[in-house]
This record gives C-alpha cells, structure tokens and sequence, in this order.
C-alpha cells in the first residue's frame, strides 16, 4: 500500500483527488494538509510513502516546501501536482528535487501511474517535460539570468509576465504589497530590467510566456 499525503489548499481540490485515487487498490490518502507547514508537521510524524504538492500555497509557496522537504527527507517522492504550465515550473521543481511535475488538467490515469513510479523510486516526466529537459541539456552556455531566481522570485517574476499588477500579486499569493515590491525589484537586478514591460518582453523572448496578457 502507497501511501499518500496531498497538500493543496483547496479543500474541493483535496477531495477530487481523493475521488480519484480511491479508484486504486494499492494507493492511501492517509493525510491531507493546506499549507507547507501543516505538511512538514504531518511528514514528520511518519507513515507517508509520497507527496502530492501544489505549488500556489498560502504563505511559503510551494517550491519552498519542496526545497525543505528535499533537505529533510531526500528518500521521500515528490510529485508536484499544479496548474502552472509545465514549460515554466517543471524543470525547476525537478531540480529542486521533485520527482515527477503533472499537470491539473492532466488524465486521472496519469495521476495514478505517475504516483506508482515515484514510489518504486523512479522519476515521472510527461512529454512536455521531457521535450524541456533536453532542450536544457542542449544549452552550452551558462544559466540564463532568471534561473538564478529563487522560487518566489520566479513565481511573482511570471505573474508580472502574465500582466498582474502587484496588489494582484499580492493577493494570490498572500503576501503584502510591500513584500512583492522588494521581489519586484530584486528580480529587475537579477535580469537587468528597468519596468514591467521589459519584465514582461524578457519573458516572452525566453519563451516563459507565450503572449503577455
């Protein structure tokens, strides 16, 4: 029996899974958490096989928690469980350790293979995640600058991609005005930009957002 911890705040979203892996024999949602705290708190008490962990959480985001669990439990699978595109987070979530990247809007079947190969200690990439690993490995020169962004850099650089201003910002993430105005910032260092347009345009020429909205 696999099992299971899924962190997602989202109560609907929590029992959709729910719904869905009950459809298994082998594998047990035996907890449940909203935040990354929560998480940690229940992991530490033992009986979790694999993680199931959104990436928009309340608080830390999701990419944080996965850096921490990595460092506590580096034997403990992660699949990363999101409805950010693949293109953008995957690759970062696998490096910070996750062990498979699935999106929301993916098959439930896929779901469930992809929870039986982390748990036999394999990694889970879709085709598209895969296309984005080899595109990485072909890269001969050094990490472009917004791969030097930490997670929530990288999460409030995107939103700004997407055309969010920083009271939006703020709100989905749950984070002050004042915070995502000091992310804003240190991102525009890291990636030598001056304004949101040029944030916005760096992103599109990377090919981290297809349009900006």
């Amino acid at each position: 029996m696999i099992r299971l911890l899924i962190c997602d705040d989202h109560a609907i979203v929590r029992q959709g899974l729910k719904q869905i892996l009950a459809d298994a024999p082998d594998l047990e949602v035996a907890a449940e958490a909203g935040d990354g705290p929560e998480t940690v708190t229940r992991i530490r008490r033992g009986g979790i096989d694999v993680v199931l962990l959104d990436i928009a959480l309340p608080g830390r985001d999701g990419l944080d928690v996965l850096k921490q669990l990595h460092q506590e439990f580096p034997k403990l699978p992660v699949l990363i469980v999101s409805t950010y595109p693949e293109k953008q987070y995957a690759l970062r979530s696998l490096r910070l350790g996750a062990a498979g990247y699935l999106n929301k809007g993916a098959d439930p079947a896929e779901l469930i293979t992809a929870i039986r190969k982390i748990a036999r200690g394999g990694m889970f990439v879709s085709p598209t995640v895969a296309e984005t690993l080899a595109t990485a490995m072909r890269k001969d020169s050094g990490q472009p600058p917004h791969e030097l962004l930490s997670p929530r850099e990288y999460q409030v650089f995107t939103l700004i991609a997407a055309g969010k201003s920083l009271s939006e910002i703020a709100a989905q993430l749950s984070l002050s005005p004042n915070t995502v105005s000091t992310y804003r910032a240190r991102i525009m260092e890291k990636i030598d930009t001056h304004n949101d347009v040029e944030t916005a345009l760096y992103a599109v020429q990377h090919h981290l957002v297809s349009m900006v909205l």
